[in-house]
């Protein structure tokens, strides 16, 4: 029924920059040059993105009974992701997060985390995991009831002839779960992490692994998943375990790089679903990425599958 299942976070994001002096309290009012109600969560940017590209998507989640989680619903469904999976919480709030940008491409960034924690296995129909050929989980670390199940839901989907794969982002708390990961990267076909993500990663596996990104690549893909990691405007790299391939993608002039990473994600997947080996793949994923900031928010400039074909430079176009 379906080219992938998407699961984990979506809420509004509130961007706001760029943000010219450090963020002032005591009641300053500060000025900034743009703003922007979008939709956000790695999960939902990332959905969207592969729904742009083409593929029949699906969404299982948790959002609250309030306008916030009305308005989600309804991006998602008008950027043709279906969502009869996403449960309405009756009592808890949906996530909201603002993002603060400033000059130079860095960002902060705020979430009220409402409905994150109660997201558990049971938001997830076995019937949708039996019904896809690609299942993706994004934000692994906010969602601890979740990422408990994910294991267990990763091994039922690949049981159905599913592939998988898993972007962590960030932890907040700092421990990156040497523990827990262990069992989600057993049954992950795919880890697409970005450069700082993947170090730390890495070394919550391995406290000696210090230095090159390619190291951290190679140790993570050592654990049995083809790993992916974005490195901002460096391009990116994949590590099978025993071949690294890289990429320095196209330049653009970028407007806002929130979401990035997600519609690179969503290139990389729609990619290989379309049968393209991992080399191939990395240069259309990094396309996605890149195209994906030309616009504010993480969803409005989302590229078409023709769209981001035909930024994808040649070999005699790509720099040595």
């Amino acid at each position: 029924m379906f080219d992938l299942l998407v699961i984990g976070d979506a809420n509004p994001d509130v961007i706001l920059g760029p943000l010219d002096a450090p963020l002032a309290f005591e009641q300053r009012e500060q000025l900034v040059g743009a703003g922007a109600l979008t939709l956000g969560g790695s999960a939902a940017i990332m959905a969207c993105g592969a729904a742009r590209l083409g593929l029949r998507v699906a969404f299982a989640g948790r959002v609250g009974d309030d306008d916030a989680g009305r308005y989600v619903r309804d991006v998602l469904n008008a950027r043709g992701v279906d969502t009869e999976a996403l449960r309405v919480d009756p009592a808890l709030s949906t996530p909201v997060t603002v993002v603060l940008t400033r000059d130079g491409g860095d960002r902060a960034i705020l979430t009220a985390p409402g409905t994150l924690a109660a997201t558990d296995g049971d938001d997830v129909p076995e019937s949708l995991l039996a019904a896809t050929r690609h299942v993706h989980a994004a934000s692994y670390f906010l969602m601890p009831g979740l990422a408990k199940a994910l294991p267990g839901l990763l091994r039922t989907a690949r049981a159905h002839g599913a592939t998988t794969s898993l972007d962590t982002n960030d932890d907040p708390s700092g421990l990156w779960d040497p523990s827990g990961l262990a069992a989600v990267l057993a049954e992950t076909d795919i880890l697409l992490p970005n450069a700082h993500e993947a170090r730390h990663l890495a070394r919550s596996q391995d406290d000696s692994l210090e230095g090159a990104l390619e190291g951290a690549a190679a140790a993570l893909a050592a654990r049995g998943p083809l790993v992916v990691v974005k490195n901002g405007a460096d391009g990116a790299l994949c590590h099978d375990g025993h071949t690294l391939v890289t990429t320095r993608g196209i330049t653009v002039t970028p407007v806002d790089a929130v979401g990035a990473g997600d519609s690179f994600d969503a290139g990389f997947i729609a990619a290989i679903l379309a049968g393209l080996p991992p080399a191939r793949a990395l240069d259309l994923a990094a396309v996605c990425g890149a195209l994906s900031t030309r616009a504010q928010g993480g969803t409005p400039a989302q590229p078409t599958w023709d769209e981001a074909v035909a930024h994808v430079p040649t070999k005699e176009q790509q720099p040595t």
